[in-house]
């Protein structure tokens, strides 16, 4: 979850502190160009672990997670985009247009959802409920009906498990929506107030401005 930029950042201090400590040994304490840059090489990866921890304490401070929270949250998003890409997998194999329609809406709704967490870690708590059952049911459904949906004879009983089938994956996608929903609960509460801020603040200027004509 920590940024691109902040792996770079940590890189270039990493590189720094590399150069720092061969020029100090070479220069400084006259030792031989190979021990020093051994000494340099190794100077690497103490630096590279001080400073990612650093970089995490400061991102779990602002975020509002504790270590083991974030730990915990970063396994459920790894297993998600291993659901996301078994479910990939098997969507594009079902034959029938509304079924895949219905995946494919599926599909995005779960991405989305994978990504605004790994963007705000601290959102996991609004829809667990998506990572520990409702993504798998999805991912494990979708499997179940491709393989069926393959068969080349459709027996009675096949017909009705791909329509019991396709009746709980029309379910599992009205429950994601939700799962969204709860995600972007508190960004929709929070815009609703800026608006309404916003909205106070211009009809406080309109009513100042029409005050300030009628004294005049």
């Amino acid at each position: 979850m920590l940024k691109f930029g902040q792996f770079i950042l940590r890189n270039f201090l990493n590189i720094i502190v590399l150069l720092s400590t061969w020029t100090i040994s070479e220069w400084y304490f006259d030792v031989n160009f190979w021990i020093s840059s051994l000494l340099a090489i190794s100077s690497y990866f103490p630096s590279n672990y001080i400073i990612k921890n650093i970089q995490q304490f400061r991102y779990l401070k602002r975020v509002g997670l504790t270590r083991s929270e974030f730990k915990h949250i970063q396994t459920q998003l790894d297993e998600a985009q291993s659901e996301l890409r078994n479910l990939n997998r098997y969507y594009t194999k079902v034959r029938s247009i509304s079924t895949f329609k219905q995946l494919f809406e599926m599909n995005r709704l779960a991405k989305r959802i994978v990504n605004i967490v790994n963007k705000n870690p601290k959102k996991f708590y609004h829809a667990e409920q998506f990572f520990y059952a409702h993504l798998h049911s999805a991912s494990e459904l979708t499997e179940k009906y491709a393989l069926l949906s393959s068969q080349p004879i459709k027996s009675s009983d096949v017909h009705l498990a791909l329509q019991e089938t396709r009746e709980t994956l029309e379910d599992l996608n009205n429950i994601m929506q939700e799962d969204l929903h709860s995600v972007l609960a508190t960004d929709i509460e929070e815009l609703k107030m800026e608006l309404d801020f916003a909205q106070l603040s211009t009809t406080q200027k309109q009513t100042s401005a029409t005050l300030r004509g009628d004294s005049k």
